[in-house]
């Protein structure tokens, strides 16, 4: 598996998410492993961690709908311009937002 290409794959998914919607760490991996092989939620969260700055990372979110605490602000402000929806609870609303990605870089909403 190419590395940089892999990280390519992973950056294309997640500017794939419309806005106001939420795709999982676990969602990407699995699409992105379908074509490229290998590769889990933590490492979606590494390349987020590295090269995600650029692209709408809020809208990749754990399988609870949470991002780490130390992103709830600037996410949740994100959130709210986009209309994503929520729960009481300042999460994402995982039922509601959720978009899966599809392999091979075709795309469609849940």
């Amino acid at each position: 598996m190419d590395v940089e290409e892999y990280v390519e794959r992973v950056l294309q998914c997640v500017e794939s998410v419309p806005r106001g919607r939420v795709t999982t760490y676990g969602a990407i991996a699995e699409v992105v492993g379908e074509v490229m092989g290998g590769g889990g939620p933590r490492q979606v969260g590494s390349i987020m961690a590295s090269y995600g700055g650029p692209v709408p990372w809020w809208r990749v979110v754990r399988a609870d709908g949470s991002l780490p605490p130390s992103h709830q602000d600037e996410a949740r402000q994100c959130y709210l311009e986009e209309g994503t929806p929520l729960r009481p609870s300042g999460n994402v609303d995982i039922t509601k937002a959720f978009w899966r990605p599809m392999s091979r870089g075709r795309d469609a909403g849940r």
